[in-house]
């Protein structure tokens, strides 16, 4: 959800001609499948760890931790190994976003697709047909590789080719994208879970159809109009954008973007640029943001989802099946916030959110208080109802708050000349700290019990409090106004604006006197 390059709007609101045609439409169906291969590797690996045929083959101490009654139910999953094979993926995503927005903006778009295509592809090869441990985290490894660049290319992909009147709605056409892939994955599970023994090869090895459909699609599809003037091939950046958009008279637009790609160019140092106070605001904000969407909790949900409902007392069945409900209301929250979000604006969303998510999670932990303990884990039909209710109640709000809207804030407030720097800071925190949770959830189940719904409400009242009085709402507001309208008068941060607008006037002020002189 970050791009290596930049991205146009009109300067003053104006909208440019264009029809929304086929070649967009497809191009951006076919782009978007890079989210759902992301929403699929995080959903299926909580489905696979879950299997019995699964762990007798790769974790061994697990399975039989699992069919001990000797083990606390909160410590049956508590395995180093088990939580790298999840956490893999993120940290190679990590570190492929360096290399990935370097081809984004030298490569292009597509091409950058491509090569995500391909890690994807290999990825699956390798976990489908894996014989050791070590083989199965190559895979994952190689999967990450394929998230961060396809993380890094396709929002941008998005972003640059649709016109600006349904811009919004093709962005989260990503995010939606992740949400249907986690519930596919889902979906899979709760069928291969009955197929002895390979049940578990044929789920990851399902990866492969939305990794096939991503290489297909960056082969076949254009590159964008920015892409190919930001490196220099005007007369073809023009053909493109006239067949995209459908109309000869697209004269205003191209040289708005020539112009925002000759300000880019002029940009040396952007990651410097970002620490200049002026950028502070956004930087902070773009930073916490990622790690509060961490510590909502809903990654460690998301990921082990299945792991999570065996722990609770749930059947295998019934375990694959609750999260298949999770992932639904998932895809069907997204689509609220893609209603709601230019209508009853951000903070609005994020702050009913932080109360529901909140309450949620406080009701979960009384309940596996009151109902799990490290020996029974019989909750009984009543209580197991309302545990998935909640976590309904939880994803529900987390789809419709945190889950887009992390994204979206962040590259709708850096301005143009560190955009491209803010997002990328913006991706490697959150795979940072996604990693992070991956690695340590299990084990943080292990040590807390039930006490680990208790810790990520609390963090979900610190984020609910940043926002109330640091979160500038940012709804209907021109990028390109976005210092004016937001910063300058925000209580808080203004005073960064005011330091840099004294240094502004001043430098102007000796130019018109040595004018004069």
């Amino acid at each position: 959800m970050a791009g290596g390059g930049f991205s146009v709007s009109s300067s003053a609101g104006t909208e440019f001609e264009a029809k929304i045609t086929p070649i967009v439409i497809i191009s951006c169906i076919m782009a978007a499948t890079g989210g759902l291969m992301f929403g699929y590797d995080v959903g299926i690996s909580g489905g696979v760890t879950s299997m019995d045929d699964f762990l007798r083959e790769f974790f061994p101490a697990v399975l039989r931790r699992k069919q001990q009654d000797k083990e606390s139910n909160y410590c049956k999953y508590d395995d180093q190994g088990l939580q790298l094979f999840t956490s893999s993926l993120y940290l190679a995503g990590l570190t492929a976003t360096f290399f990935a927005s370097y081809t984004t903006r030298r490569l292009g778009r597509r091409l950058t697709m491509l090569i995500a295509g391909v890690f994807f592809i290999v990825g699956v090869i390798f976990n489908g047909a894996a014989q050791n441990l070590a083989m199965l985290i190559v895979g994952r490894i190689l999967l990450g590789c394929g998230v961060g660049f396809a993380n890094q290319a396709v929002p941008l992909f998005l972003s640059e080719i649709a016109p600006t009147r349904i811009r919004g709605g093709l962005n989260i056409l990503f995010q939606l994208n992740v949400t249907i892939g986690i519930l596919f994955a889902n979906l899979v599970n709760s069928g291969t879970s009955k197929i002895h023994p390979w049940g578990w090869r044929l789920s990851l090895s399902l990866a492969g159809i939305p990794a096939g459909m991503l290489t297909l699609g960056a082969l076949f599809v254009t590159d964008t109009p920015n892409s190919l003037i930001e490196r220099g091939r005007l007369d073809e950046g023009k053909a493109v954008l006239k067949r995209i958009r459908g109309t000869d008279n697209v004269e205003p637009e191209f040289n708005e973007i020539v112009e925002a790609s000759r300000i880019a160019q002029e940009v040396k140092h952007p990651f410097r640029n970002l620490l200049q106070r002026r950028n502070r605001p956004q930087l902070v904000i773009a930073v916490l943001l990622q790690i509060f969407q961490q510590f909502t909790g809903i990654n460690a949900i998301m990921f082990y989802a299945p792991v999570l409902f065996n722990t609770l007392g749930f059947k295998s069945d019934a375990s694959l099946y609750s999260a298949v409900i999770t992932g639904a209301v998932n895809v069907v929250s997204t689509l609220v916030s893609v209603y709601c979000v230019d209508r009853v604006g951000r903070r609005v969303l994020l702050l009913e959110a932080g109360v529901q998510m909140f309450l949620s999670q406080v009701v979960i932990a009384v309940v596996l208080g009151i109902k799990v303990t490290d020996r029974s884990d019989n909750l009984g039909h009543g209580w197991a109802v309302l545990v998935v209710v909640m976590v309904c109640t939880y994803v529900a709000s987390f789809a419709w708050s945190w889950g887009p809207l992390g994204w979206l804030i962040p590259s709708e407030t850096f301005p143009l000349e560190t955009r491209s720097a803010g997002q990328s800071v913006t991706v490697c925190v959150n795979l940072l700290f996604t990693f992070l949770i991956a690695q340590a959830f299990l084990s943080m189940l292990c040590h807390l019990k039930y006490a680990i719904f208790i810790f990520f409400s609390a963090w979900v009242l610190v984020m609910s409090v940043f926002v109330l009085f640091f979160l500038p709402e940012t709804k209907n507001v021109p990028i390109e106004e976005m210092t004016e309208k937001v910063w300058k008068q925000h209580w808080f941060w203004k005073r960064y604006m005011d330091h840099d607008n004294h240094h502004v006037v001043n430098g102007k002020n000796n130019t018109i006197n040595n004018a004069a002189v």
